[in-house]
């Protein structure tokens, strides 16, 4: 398996206009490590991921890889290969005229991986095992898959160029209760297998906690308080914000199993 990657963000700031989405943000995710981060909608937390992953331009601050090896620096098309995003909708982001094979196969032909056939198609017969889908699948329009196959062949053309860190952006906020189980089991089982690295943000405290050992609570673009997930579940939180969030999470509780 190859070193751990992690991630360093210091005083990130993302302007809209005269909004601040992100104001001065600062926070370092371990090698191999997982943080999520929660709050209410319009805190920020989703513009942090695009922020890392250079889909929101940053005003302030800076973003690196961590590990042993020589990280690549943002920008970089070594950099997008190392970091991966699964979005929130699998319904948007997939597109509806392309089969699941070209949806794969994309990435590796613009990081010009896998250039001869053999290895191509070992890429793709892989990663559509490792996310619970078979062959049959592979030539299949979205429209011919359900919520939750859409959502596998998301993270499957995510893991093709073999990342090492995973922003996840709301991963099963849009698919059924018994089907975002199946998802957190399966990222969970990738995360082990590959030595991935999450960041995760979400406004669902129990899926948050289910995946990643460390909470960063933000409001208003900034972090309010930082917490185990341990300390969120058995109700430890310091901060009014954070108890108000868990009282507003109906049934809240940390599933140590997702069944």
């Amino acid at each position: 398996m190859r070193p751990a990657l992690g991630l360093s963000v210091q005083a990130l700031t993302v302007r809209f206009g005269d909004y601040t989405a992100v104001d001065g943000l600062s926070f370092d995710l371990p090698p191999g490590g997982t943080l999520g981060i929660v709050g209410e909608s319009g805190s920020g937390k989703s513009t942090v991921l695009r922020a890392v992953c250079g889909l929101a331009r940053r005003q302030a601050g800076s973003v690196a890889l961590t590990g042993e090896d020589s990280p690549a620096a943002p920008g970089t098309a070594a950099f997008r290969r190392q970091v991966q995003m699964v979005f929130q909708d699998p319904y948007g982001s997939l597109h509806p005229r392309q089969t699941v094979d070209r949806m794969l196969a994309e990435p590796l032909a613009l990081h010009r991986i896998g250039a001869d056939g053999p290895d191509r198609e070992r890429r793709i017969e892989r990663v559509l095992d490792d996310v619970g889908l078979g062959p049959g699948y592979r030539f299949r329009y979205p429209h011919q898959l359900s919520g939750g196959q859409r959502q596998r062949v998301a993270i499957a053309r995510a893991l093709i160029l073999e990342p090492r860190l995973l922003l996840l952006d709301e991963p099963t906020s849009a698919l059924d209760a018994s089907v975002q189980a199946e998802v957190l089991n399966l990222l969970d089982a990738l995360r082990q297998e590959r030595g991935l690295a999450f960041l995760m943000v979400s406004h669902d405290l129990a899926v948050v906690t289910h995946l990643c050992e460390n909470i960063a609570v933000m409001k208003g673009g900034r972090v309010e308080e930082r917490l185990l997930a341990s300390d969120l579940a058995e109700g430890r939180a310091e901060a009014d914000y954070t108890r108000m969030l868990m009282r507003a999470a109906k049934g809240f509780a940390r599933r140590d199993t997702v069944a």
